[in-house]
């Protein structure tokens, strides 16, 4: 795709960072240092992608929001110039049907209206037993088990797995066929065949879910979605891919959260001292809120294009050109967090993070996830008080390929 399509870049060639931008050696949880520049200097920038396209980057958490919140910023990834995650996304495009993440207000507004249904405060909070349930039987075995013992493998991945299973009503004992194809079909590497094959094998199961639910319904949110087919009010392949990606927001984004959460506070143990020592679920809230924001997992950019010239930050986005809003580095905006770069768990303002996005595109399963990594954080920790890496920090694998960023996995002892 050519920069004619995208909009001039307004630097030269040569001045135009690449994005993704590579970490520095040492801590893995700040951004990158050139990220870090362009936060700190320049709220909005230009970069060069996968395509050789040169979007917008915006990192200021004032203009992000702004933007977020701006109707003439769409989401439509089949407008000309749409600055695609990578090929594959780019080459599946025409076989998504629309959605909550691909529509804008007011066609969104229907879709997103039956997405967060099943997410509502009162409905998650109602979960909450069966989320510390889950949680202390899968410690139970951990600690009953060999040491050293992997934590993704333990707790951090079939936490959230078997909690967006059974709030949908996936079968769990599909979870390898639909962890593989997930993980697959979000890596920054990944072919455009392979792309179009895991999509098409994740769609495929999800509408014979979906049919399944129809005909046999159960208590469960697909079963409610699939009720909107036979009704008429949607089509099946739009439930199958509500159901996809909910199943994978569901168990990939709160996975990596827990994994990369214990090595932050394992590295940090006075912070970690602030969530062991304290029975307030205030405390325990705050704690989390502050994660969301040090970490800020989903690191490649939400994905928009201006549909009108719109001046904001002292430069004028031009319709038709591509907009990446870098959600992570708004999180270390110094104008909003003091000291941004320190894990401060007991940090007043953090739950002004942008880790779940904002304005009508904001993550739908957002409370879910808070009251997830309630419950973990509240409970690894005191339960195991001597919980440690059971290897160097420079030994442990991150995910640096995949669009949320995490640990593949975790080797804890105690």
């Amino acid at each position: 795709m050519s920069d004619a399509l995208t909009g001039a870049a307004t630097s030269g060639t040569a001045e135009v960072p690449e994005w993704p931008m590579p970490r520095a050696e040492g801590c893995p949880f700040d951004p990158p240092p050139a990220l870090r520049e362009l936060t700190a200097e320049r709220p909005l920038a230009k970069v060069r992608i996968w395509d050789g396209s040169t979007p917008w980057i915006v990192t200021g958490h004032a203009e992000q929001r702004a933007l977020l919140g701006d109707p003439r910023v769409s989401v439509d990834e089949r407008l000309p110039g749409f600055p695609h995650w990578h090929e594959g996304m780019a080459a599946a495009v025409d076989y998504r049907p629309r959605s909550v993440f691909n529509s804008d207000a007011p066609e969104h507004t229907g879709f997103r209206r039956i997405m967060t249904k099943p997410f509502t405060f009162k409905r998650v909070e109602a979960l909450r037993p069966t989320i510390q349930k889950i949680t202390d039987e899968l410690i139970d075995a951990m600690l009953a088990g060999p040491k050293p013992a992997d934590l993704v493998e333990a707790l951090a991945l079939p936490l959230p797995t078997l909690m967006i299973s059974e709030l949908l009503g996936v079968p769990y004992e599909d979870h390898d066929f639909f962890q593989e194809n997930a993980a697959r079909g979000i890596a920054h590497d990944v072919s455009a065949e392979e792309s179009m094959r895991t999509f098409g094998a994740l769609n495929d199961y999800l509408v014979r879910l979906v049919e399944k639910k129809a005909a046999e319904p159960a208590d469960d949110a697909l079963s409610e979605i699939a009720a909107l087919v036979t009704s008429g009010d949607i089509s099946v392949s739009e439930a199958a891919m509500m159901g996809t990606g909910l199943l994978i927001a569901g168990h990939e984004t709160s996975a990596n959260m827990i994994g990369l959460a214990v090595v932050a506070l394992l590295e940090h143990p006075g912070q970690l001292a602030v969530l062991r020592d304290t029975d307030d679920p205030k405390v325990v809230a705050g704690a989390v809120e502050e994660l969301l924001r040090y970490l800020g997992i989903i690191h490649g950019g939400q994905r928009r294009i201006a549909k009108e010239d719109i001046e904001i930050g002292g430069e004028v986005i031009r319709a038709g050109e591509g907009i990446v809003i870098e959600l992570f580095s708004a999180n270390r905006d110094a104008h909003v967090f003091p000291d941004p770069d320190a894990l401060d768990l007991r940090r007043e303002n953090a739950r002004h993070h942008n880790a779940f996005g904002f304005g009508i595109h904001q993550c739908v399963g957002q409370q879910l996830a808070r009251v997830e990594l309630q419950v973990v954080y509240g409970t690894l920790f005191r339960r195991i008080p001597g919980l440690r890496l059971a290897e160097p920090l420079d030994r442990i694998q991150f995910k640096h390929d995949r669009l949320a960023y995490g640990v593949y996995s975790l080797p804890v002892t105690w």
